[in-house]
């Protein structure tokens, strides 16, 4: 360990939660970095992700389905536009709430930011074996599974 990096009581270091916390802390930059890249953020990938995966959808939809406030649906959809990344166009069932696509440009970017993410994983897991990443990402599901289904 570097000399100059600031040092936890030992009793800490050993908790989850902290460790939890540290390695998140790092997966956090890691994701900035990369998503920074291409010029994007987390919750940018997050809606292109889920149009590719789901196709068109409103932005309430789409806001629920990623877990991001209305408001800021609207701004990342604002600028997604402004990129020529999605469209925005009126629902033909309901001409009050928008509907959002990709484009192809859009689907292009989901593809390579999903490149990038894939990327993050391997630097983030490289110290485990393909069975511990396995292991990692299915104890780390259950316990997330516990805490929101309360």
């Amino acid at each position: 360990m570097d000399a100059t990096a600031p040092q936890s009581p030992a009793g800490l270091r050993t908790t989850p939660t902290w460790l939890l916390n540290q390695t998140a802390s790092h997966a956090t930059r890691l994701l900035t970095e990369g998503f920074a890249a291409h010029d994007l953020r987390g919750y940018h990938y997050r809606l292109l992700a889920a149009l590719a995966e789901d196709g068109p959808a409103s932005q309430a939809d789409l806001g629920r389905r990623c877990g991001i406030d209305r408001s800021d649906v609207v701004a990342a959809v604002n600028d997604l536009a402004g990129r020529g990344l999605v469209v925005r166009a009126p629902d033909p069932a309901d001409r009050r709430r928008n509907v959002i696509s990709l484009t192809t440009t859009g689907a292009d970017e989901a593809h390579r930011l999903g490149d990038t993410l894939d990327r993050v994983q391997r630097d983030l897991l490289a110290p485990l074996s393909a069975t511990e990443r396995e292991q990692l990402t299915h104890l780390l599901t259950r316990l997330l599974d516990h805490h929101t289904r309360r």
